[in-house]
């Protein structure tokens, strides 16, 4: 799916993206240049067609070289999705080929909202109608959004009602009067993501603003997109590390091979299984079993890392060689925290084994 120059590029600005802000700005445009935010989207949308999985393949070839321009790929692609899975005609009207040319930069802000969905958090932000009937007022914050491109995002963030009506998903511009942008977090890496937080104060919005007016139907059909194309970046991940591994495999480290043949093997069946229940619509309904696979993605990870380590020895403590080692050691950092975090999985799953052990339907 990658190009050879492609692979160039992004190996080139690895380094880089991972460590600072100053290569930021160029990725959403080199995504939208080289054709990868197409893929999965229809034809007549202005996409190459296929099926989600061949998005779900794009940002995991693409985070086998850098997890930054990954997790970039995926803010971006989850807004489209969000976009091609809304209802509000105009509102995809007027972003969408912008969005697929990397024009325009696109911010997923819905960390809290699947928090929400699952009974973990309520919602930072709220609505309040305004006098002249024509929509709400936005106050709140969203502390952490990726893809942030100064002077030119749309972020999409849910928000609750305070006349009690169900939450709704709305999408904003960057220049919407009281939206506010903080400056790049203090990541430890993935600092080349435009990752910073939001605030609201007195934002307006209409009706023409809303992704979805109710949240409650909108999230659980985007969420296989928002977690699968989000497994991306821990496919990818592994596969580099083994990658090095079976390279660096011999003088006298050739016992490791069975072993990451065997990490390699149950790596490429979630994969597959990944995609098959993402492009069947099996994880709508069954979101546990997507929970599953992403935990056991995170584990792959893990144990990917901890092969080229081994395999490596101590060439992968040494800054100054080549080979990135230290650089995927970080970005593997992430894997666990990123919304929905593995400690989030995990109770969420725990709570769906006790209703199954007690006769409740889950």
């Amino acid at each position: 799916m990658l190009t050879e120059d492609q692979r160039g590029w992004l190996d080139a600005n690895a380094e880089a993206l991972d460590a600072s802000d100053v290569r930021a700005s160029v990725v959403v445009p080199w995504l939208g240049g080289s054709g990868l935010l197409r893929h999965g989207v229809p034809e007549v949308q202005g996409g190459r067609g296929g099926p989600l999985s061949d998005a779900i393949e794009s940002v995991s070839q693409v985070a086998e070289h850098s997890v930054a321009a990954a997790f970039v790929f995926w803010g971006q692609r989850v807004l489209i999705e969000l976009l091609l899975a809304s209802d509000n005609e105009g509102l995809r009207a007027r972003h969408l080929h912008a969005l697929l040319q990397g024009q325009g930069a696109g911010a997923s802000g819905l960390s809290n909202a699947m928090k929400f969905l699952s009974g973990i958090e309520t919602l930072n932000i709220r609505a309040t109608a305004r006098d002249d009937g024509r929509g709400w007022i936005l106050d709140g914050t969203v502390p952490w959004c990726t893809n942030l491109r100064p002077g030119d995002f749309l972020a999409a963030m849910a928000v609750e009602r305070a006349d009690g009506a169900p939450p709704m998903i709305v999408a904003l511009p960057h220049d919407r009067a009281g939206l506010q942008r903080s400056s790049d977090l203090d990541l430890m890496a993935l600092r080349g993501t435009h990752t910073a937080s939001l605030r609201l104060d007195g934002v307006k919005i209409e009706r023409d603003d809303l992704l979805a007016e109710r949240a409650s139907a909108y999230l659980p059909r985007v969420r296989p997109a928002f977690l699968g194309l989000q497994c991306g970046l821990s496919i990818g991940l592994a596969r580099a590390a083994l990658a090095v591994a079976e390279r660096r495999v011999g003088a006298g480290r050739d016992v490791l091979l069975a072993p990451i043949l065997a990490v390699k093997t149950r790596l490429e069946d979630l994969v597959r299984a990944l995609k098959d229940g993402v492009d069947s619509g099996l994880f709508v309904a069954e979101a546990h079993q997507l929970f599953r696979i992403r935990l056991a993605l995170h584990e792959s990870v893990h144990q990917a890392l901890q092969m080229e380590l081994q395999a490596s020895g101590g060439r992968a403590y040494h800054q100054d060689l080549p080979g990135g080692f230290a650089r995927r050691w970080r970005e593997s950092a992430f894997i666990p925290i990123v919304t929905p975090s593995v400690t989030q999985l995990l109770g969420e799953l725990a709570k769906r084994d006790a209703k199954v052990t007690a006769g409740v339907p889950a």
